[in-house]
């Protein structure tokens, strides 16, 4: 997971503040070296991080500060706030024509990065948000591209317009434009091709559609695992075709997450999404504030409550809440909190949006094992119906037969049994996290 090496350096740091009960100068000057050294090894940017640690330092150095009550906390909040700043303060909303005036946008970037699939992911929520979105192949140069978004599209339930790969680029989103007016579709999301590297052919191409259609935003999508190369792409891309925004793709992968903090001040581009996975669901709007939070391990309880209300069935959690209190849950209910969790990105993915966790998610992630979760669901796959609503039936035989259906040891299965036990009690004790009808709570559990 992205950021996971700066958060444990930054929680140190924080650490050693908080011990202290005054702060000197000479204490916030030392922190900030610490900050400063974690920034660049996260492949911040020079000018940002030299930008950066300035502010802290200004406003660090306070009589406000030094004399407070808890300085160590204001220096945290002063980190948190300037930590906002530097990735845009505000979220940025993709600017969309009310009713059924058609709003044209243009993705660009390089090959890799990630652009058809977030392409497709974009316009399923766009969907969800009622808009009739209509993707378009305008990648002449790899026909898997054109196959690629239709396969998408399929998934999504939105129509693809595509024109092989004989045609020029701008020929197709003129006829695009066209289509989506007379087949009711309000939004067009054009599929550019992408290049090893930046050139001018390509650079002309996009010029060319530009010139030729009303484009109302251009999208550029970089790959974050390349650092401080997805800044200097956005930098020129927008200095060559002019971009008014960026999603940054792969931010789940191990990459030390300097793009997402140096993007918006080197380029002055705000990013507007995230891609946090190669699900067509897997992506979330970007939010500076959480970001922040997530970075600084503070959690990102908002975004685990949108991703809760999103993946899971509300009235299947109220019913698991209900049997746990009557001492009826299964193991086919143990199974559907797992697949719930799966649907929500795995536990791995859940757990480093929880408080207090984010630097800590080396640990968690050795004693979360998603393989072994997979595991779990072949034993309990191969119980009867009988053994999976009344885990009690389960004997010395019934055992052996289902390790043996499972393909896997007794003593698997065992610990499996004895990890279920585990979980009804912790579920039991967890209060419920997802907002319900009317304000009501809802019944999410972690099932580990």
């Amino acid at each position: 997971m992205a950021f996971e090496s700066l958060t444990d350096k930054l929680q140190n740091v924080f650490k050693k503040l908080r011990s202290k009960g005054k702060l000197t100068e000479s204490d916030v000057k030392e922190a900030l070296k610490e900050v400063k050294m974690a920034l660049l090894e996260a492949d911040v940017s020079f000018k940002v991080v030299k930008q950066f640690t300035k502010s802290v330092q200004e406003r660090a150095v306070g009589a406000d500060v030094m004399t407070g009550l808890n300085p160590g906390q204001m220096v945290i909040k002063i980190v948190n706030e300037e930590l906002v700043n530097l990735m845009g303060s505000e979220t940025t909303e993709l600017v969309i024509k009310p009713g059924n005036e058609v709003t044209v946008i243009m993705f660009t970037g390089l090959q890799g990065a990630g652009k058809t699939t977030t392409i497709a992911k974009l316009a399923g929520q766009l969907k969800a948000k009622g808009k009739r979105p209509l993707l378009v192949a305008c990648d002449v140069y790899r026909p898997a591209a054109i196959l690629q978004l239709q396969q998408n599209g399929e998934k999504q339930g939105i129509p693809v317009f595509a024109m092989g790969d004989k045609q020029k680029p701008v020929d197709i989103a003129k006829a695009a434009v066209e289509h989506a007016k007379n087949n009711e579709c309000n939004i067009v999301l054009l599929d550019t091709a992408g290049r090893l590297h930046i050139d001018e052919d390509m650079m002309q191409e996009l010029s060319e559609i530009k010139a030729n259609i009303a484009v109302d935003q251009t999208i550029l999508v970089v790959d974050a695992m390349t650092g401080q190369d997805a800044v200097n792409v956005s930098e020129m891309f927008n200095d060559k075709v002019g971009i008014d925004g960026v999603i940054l793709t792969k931010l789940d992968g191990d990459t030390r997450g300097g793009a997402a903090l140096s993007i918006r001040a080197v380029s002055g581009k705000p990013i507007l999404y995230i891609g946090m996975g190669e699900k067509l669901n897997d992506l979330e709007q970007f939010y500076p504030e959480r970001m922040a939070s997530r970075i600084l391990g503070m959690g990102d309880v908002m975004s685990l409550i949108e991703k809760a209300q999103a993946n899971i069935d509300e009235d299947k959690a109220r019913e698991m809440e209900q049997k746990l209190k009557k001492a009826q849950f299964g193991f086919d209910d143990y199974l559907e909190s797992m697949n719930q969790m799966k649907n929500m990105g795995g536990i791995s993915s859940v757990l480093s949006m929880m408080p207090g966790l984010g630097g800590k998610m080396k640990d968690i992630e050795s004693m979360v094992d998603e393989k072994d979760m997979a595991r779990k669901e072949a034993i309990i796959l191969s119980m009867t119906t009988k053994e999976r609503s009344n885990p009690d039936l389960l004997n010395i035989s019934r055992k052996q037969r289902i390790a043996k259906g499972a393909g896997v040891d007794i003593s698997e299965v065992n610990r499996m049994v004895k990890q279920f036990e585990q979980a009804k009690k912790m579920m039991k004790q967890m209060p419920g996290m997802m907002g319900g009808k009317g304000g009501k709570r809802g019944g999410f559990k972690l099932p580990f």
